[in-house]
């Protein structure tokens, strides 16, 4: 079992990250207000959501050294969700659950993007290893979720 570190959306591309205490989270929207959650009319919503484990954001950190005055937040990797101490699965299909309700199903690995690298050189080549860069998933049922809520692998 771990827990909820941060929540994070954006409401563009490329558009600021805005960092929040807690969000509904629907099949529809996604996180509420986040650009990549509506899922489209014909799409299957895999992309939905986007989760990262604290563990291997600060491995990569590790990796990068950054400088102090460069110290790079959680949510610059442009991911929804910060789990903390626990190992989420790395295939398709497994269930997670966030809150008491939202259970949120695994589609593929995010793999990094070149964004990494204008954020901080090195940085989507630090994600790569071991699905540091998180891993996406479709909304199965609804939740409210809020930083330090309960996550659970249930499948």
């Amino acid at each position: 079992m771990g827990r909820l570190g941060g929540i994070a959306r954006h409401d563009r591309s490329r558009g600021p990250i805005e960092t929040l205490d807690h969000v509904a989270v629907t099949r529809t929207l996604g996180v509420r207000g986040d650009l990549r959650g509506a899922v489209r009319p014909g799409k299957t919503g895999r992309r939905q959501i986007s989760l990262i484990e604290a563990e291997s954001w600060e491995a990569a950190l590790g990796e990068l050294q950054p400088a102090p005055e460069r110290e790079l937040a959680w949510h610059v990797r442009r991911a929804n969700l910060l789990v903390q101490g626990i190992r989420l699965p790395r295939e398709p299909g497994k269930v997670i659950a966030i809150g008491k309700t939202l259970r949120i199903e695994i589609t593929c690995e995010c793999d990094p993007c070149n964004r990494m690298d204008e954020i901080h050189p090195g940085l989507k080549l630090a994600l790569m290893p071991d699905w540091r860069g998180g891993i996406l998933g479709r909304v199965l049922t609804d939740g409210d979720i809020a930083i330090g809520d309960e996550v659970r692998i249930e499948q």
